[in-house]
């Protein structure tokens, strides 16, 4: 690691850069993480607005606000029960959030 600080982007308020520099290591690894989740639902947002297709409308409006867009919906079994999860690739890893389980109707 270097000893220098990171240069903030040139696109940043002075103010909020100010505000950052002052912050705690915990407090920066809040703000991180919200920052993700806020692009994330903001990008999610602008591709429901720019699609035409009924069915990808459909599937977003159920989508949590923490899951991206590109998430598929998978099954899994655990102790003889079946689950739906959403589960999509960040990065080099694999997500998943839990919706419900698989109705047995059928």
């Amino acid at each position: 690691m270097s000893s220098e600080p990171p240069t903030p982007p040139a696109n940043l308020s002075t103010e909020l850069v100010d505000a950052l520099n002052e912050s705690s290591p915990e407090r920066l690894r809040d703000v991180a993480r919200y920052a993700k989740a806020l692009a994330d639902r903001q990008e999610r947002e602008a591709r429901l607005e720019e699609t035409d297709s009924d069915g990808i409308e459909e599937r977003l409006d159920g989508l949590p606000n923490d899951v991206p867009a590109k998430a598929a919906i998978t099954i899994k079994e655990i102790n003889d029960n079946r689950y739906y999860y959403w589960q999509w690739r960040d990065g080099d890893r694999v997500r998943s959030k839990y919706k419900g389980p698989v109705d047995s109707d059928g």
